[in-house]
Formats: C-alpha cells, structure tokens, sequence
C-alpha cells in the first residue's frame, strides 16, 4: 500500500494547483478521481473552482455518517518545488504535508473501506481551502451535504485537533477635528482617540509573551488621510486581525454566539468610534468526548502504541464550515515539517501509519 501511497502523493504534488491556475485545479480533482471512478461521483463548481463528493450509493443521502474531507490546492511554491523527492525518509515537495499527501491515503483508504462498511461514507475534494474553502466545502454545504462527523487531513503530526480559533477582520474608524498643528487646543485628534481605544484593546486582551490558548488582537494598520506634519489629524481607521477562542461563545451555536462576542468588543470602542466587520468565520470546536474522537485515540493507539494527543491550532480548516451547520469534526494527518515553506515534507513511513489509523477508525465505527 505504501508504494500506491506515494506513487499518488508524487503525482498529485507535480501539479501546480495553486489558487490562480483553474486548469490545474481541475486537472489534479480529475487526476484523484480517476482513483475512484467505480463510485458515483457528484461534481460542484463555484466561481472556477471545482470540488467533488464521492459516494457509494446511487444518489446522495441527505447526512453521512463519515465525511473524508482532503484538500488539493496548495499555496504558490517555486518550480523545484513540484518536482517531489525523498531523502532520509522524507517525500519532499509542495503540498507534501498540506496536504497532498494525506489527500492521497484519504482517497485510498475510502476506495479500501466504502464497500466493505455498511454505514454511508463519503471522499470530499475540494480545491480552495488555501483561500478559505467557500468554493468547495462551504459550497457543497449549501447544496445540502452534512455528516455526522468528519475528518480533514490536514497536517496535525498524529494529534487531534478538535479546537480552533475563529476569525475577525474589524476595522475602527475615529473622528475628530482638523486644526494647524501649532495650536491643538483647536482641533481634536483621531489618532489620539485611536489610542485610546488600542489602549483598552491592550488591557482587556494583553499580546501573550508565549503560545498560549487566548483571543488575540493583532493591530494590522494604523492609517490617516492627514498626509502633512503641521495639520491635526481629523479621521483615523485602525485594522485589527482577531483569532477568538470558542469559548468566547460560552457554549452557545454560532448565531448567538457571534452576538456575544461583538457586544464584547463593541464595548470596548463605546462612542470613541464606529465599528466594521469586514469577517467573521466560526470558530472550529467538538468536544474531545465525542464518540468519533475516542473511537479515532483507540485507533491510534493500536496502531503507534502511544496515547494520542488532543490538540488546539491557532488558524483555521474547512471544519470550521461543518461546525456551523452541527456536524461534528477534527482534523488529523500525518507527520510532516516545513508547512508553506521551501522545504516542505512528509515522513514517509507515517503516511503508511496515517492509512492504517484510518483503516481501522472506519472499520472499528461498524461495531
């Protein structure tokens, strides 16, 4: 099996499927789906990019029980890049990690188990995670597709994420009064009540000295429109960047969740200015209880002989679109390095390890 495994993960990874080359979207989805072609295959397109829903049965179910969700777009890499090799034990290339080579067992592993489980499972391929995953996994959401639980490959090194923070793109805007420089008794300065609004920010959410599981306020942009020294600046707009945690939304659904936590930060700008949500993306969170996660640490454990660890991640996955519509989901993927990086890789024998982790998790959900 690990020779098909790599032999995958190389041709998807010589691909340039980045996000600006719609022919190399399609061409990598058509080049994994030739490995399941004896499935029925649903086709989704929005806006040039193209994902797919695999499936046993004839025509969709209105809810899998088990959705396999694997992504085949990476972000841009130089041209060396998709030229995939090993050495010391490493597939080296980009996507290795994130997450073509995980893509490859999840396609395989499906092909494996699909008809020998009795329950509804399905392959989800998507081709923009990178940007955001509102083409593909978003998209098919809309169009009705849900599942009990679901499994994205991304890069966790044999840990489970069941936590990630959700995204904030905020932007303040200050008012004051222009006036010559020389006498500010005058006018009134946007930049200084700018202030006092990072002031606050600063108190309620001070910048962690370490990594450590809390909403974050990265200030991306301070601007003006005064282009001179000797004015008063009379508008102002700082850009902030938030990562919130999800319990940010005291175990509340998303909805109302979202209300909570901007009555939080509105409070902090009160009347000092006006406030504009430019994003906002739910955060990712099941519970580490679930029945799936403790069926999926048994797995593991037979497999590697260790004890599996739950983990929390910073940025966000396309579990993140499923979490808002109630379906559970982790992410999890082999041991790689490098991630986005030139010398992106993924450990070889971990890729054999990830498809028998897999293999048993679904075989062992028919009990």
């Amino acid at each position: 099996m690990l020779n098909k495994i790599l032999s995958l993960t190389k041709s998807l990874i010589s691909i340039h499927s980045t996000r600006d080359n719609k022919k190399a979207l399609n061409d990598v989805l058509n080049l994994a789906l030739k490995e399941v072609d004896n499935f029925t295959i649903e086709r989704f397109e929005k806006d040039g990019y193209p994902s797919a829903l695999v499936y046993r049965e004839k025509s969709r179910l209105k809810r899998f029980r088990v959705i396999l969700n694997a992504h085949l777009d990476v972000v841009s890499g130089k041209e060396e890049q998709f030229k995939p090799y090993e050495k010391g034990g490493k597939l080296y290339g980009r996507g290795a990690i994130d997450m073509k080579g995980a893509a490859a067992v999840l396609i395989l592993v499906f092909k494996e188990v699909a008809k020998k489980v009795s329950y509804p499972l399905a392959l989800q391929l998507v081709t923009d995670e990178e940007i955001g995953g509102f083409c593909g996994t978003k998209y098919q959401i809309e169009k009705g597709v849900k599942a009990d639980f679901v499994l994205a490959g991304e890069p966790t090194d044999f840990g489970i994420n069941n936590k990630a923070k959700g995204i904030i793109w905020a932007k303040i805007k200050t008012k004051g009064k222009s006036a010559h420089g020389a006498y500010p008794w005058m006018g009134k300065n946007a930049l200084w009540i700018a202030k006092k609004i990072l002031d606050k920010v600063e108190k309620q959410y001070p910048l962690p000295k370490k990594e450590a599981w809390q909403t974050t306020f990265n200030l991306a942009k301070i601007e003006t429109t005064n282009q001179t020294f000797n004015k008063i600046p009379d508008a102002a707009i700082i850009s902030f960047d938030i990562r919130y945690i999800p319990e940010e939304f005291k175990g509340k659904d998303f909805e109302t969740g979202k209300k909570i936590l901007l009555k939080k930060i509105k409070s902090l700008v009160g009347n000092l200015g006006e406030f504009e949500i430019l994003l906002f993306e739910p955060p990712q969170f099941t519970d580490e209880k679930d029945s799936y996660v403790l069926n999926l640490k048994q797995s593991i454990k037979k497999v590697l002989n260790t004890n599996p660890k739950i983990i929390v991640k910073h940025g966000g996955s396309d579990i993140r679109h499923f979490n808002q519509v109630f379906c559970q989901g982790v992410t999890f993927g082999p041991i790689g390095g490098d991630l986005h990086g030139d010398g992106e890789w993924v450990d070889i024998k971990s890729l054999e390890k990830y498809f028998q982790i897999l293999f048993r998790f679904l075989i062992n959900l028919e009990r």
